[in-house]
């Protein structure tokens, strides 16, 4: 570990937040999904939970342990030359000190940035003033350490309380986004925010770069874009899709004796291990 490059990389993903153009991340769940993303041109990587608690044979919510997720976060960064951000969930733990350790692991597997959620695996909000000690820990430990992590602070207030009245879960989310903004996180991220003028309404409320999960109903990034959106990502989509992909394969194989979902248009074995030459 660089604490010097590493710092430089924190201070260049913080940057990419600011525009004019939208940070776009293709969120990877290992190191061969990483390097292709770097290689597509990506300017930094974001990883998804969900996918890496997929590849370890989990479901997605905190089911993965830290250390696992860890490891994954580990030969990802390893593997790219570009800003690496880690998706940690809640962060395994509600305690300051737990996120203080949280943020040293982090930088020690080569991480200058985090996506903290504001909702655990038993399904309810974290409370507010909980979670803005969570964040302020998270920069705190960074700046001790030398690197300044990028603190993507996710609400997913407008989400879990969909049953709730419009304005009133609309209002909490701004809530909730004002202070962990107050508390030092770079950018928020709404998920389950879609349409056209929910996103613009939340970018005139939300004092920082706002972070849209990509989806159905989501508008395309450049209109994205020009409503002001920051930061868009793509979560576990890709993950989700590969996982579709390789059932169609499977299933295929084992009702038809055929191999076409593999042999049209797949990668060459050539075409493969040129992709991960150094």
């Amino acid at each position: 570990m660089d604490v010097k490059i590493q710092a430089a990389k924190a201070d260049r993903l913080r940057q990419l937040h600011q525009g004019p153009k939208i940070l776009v991340l293709a969120n990877a769940w290992d190191a061969a999904s990483a390097i292709i993303f770097e290689n597509t041109g990506f300017p930094a990587i974001a990883t998804t939970s969900g996918g890496v608690a997929y590849t370890f044979g989990y479901p997605d919510g905190e089911y993965i342990s830290r250390d696992e997720m860890l490891s994954a976060v580990a030969r990802i960064a390893r593997a790219v030359a570009v800003p690496v951000t880690a998706d940690m969930e809640a962060g395994y733990g509600n305690e300051p000190r737990q996120m203080k350790d949280l943020a040293i692991a982090l930088i020690v597997a080569g991480a200058v940035g985090l996506n903290l959620e504001d909702s655990g695996r038993d399904n309810h909000l974290t409370d507010i003033a909980v979670q803005v000690a969570k964040i302020r820990a998270l920069r705190a430990a960074g700046a001790e350490a030398g690197v300044p992590l990028v603190i993507n602070a996710r609400s997913d207030a407008f989400w879990k309380l969909a049953a709730v009245e419009p304005k009133e879960r609309f209002d909490e989310t701004v809530k909730r986004a004002r202070a962990y903004r107050e508390a030092g996180a770079d950018s928020i991220f709404v998920v389950g925010a879609r349409d056209r003028d929910t996103i613009a309404a939340f970018v005139r409320e939300i004092p920082a770069p706002l972070n849209i999960l990509a989806g159905p109903g989501v508008p395309p990034v450049g209109e994205l874009e020009a409503l002001g959106v920051r930061r868009l990502s793509v979560g576990a989509g890709p993950m989700r899709a590969t996982l579709a992909l390789t059932r169609r394969i499977a299933e295929e194989l084992r009702d038809k004796g055929t191999y076409t979902g593999f042999t049209e248009g797949g990668l060459t074995h050539d075409e493969a291990n040129r992709i991960f030459e150094k």
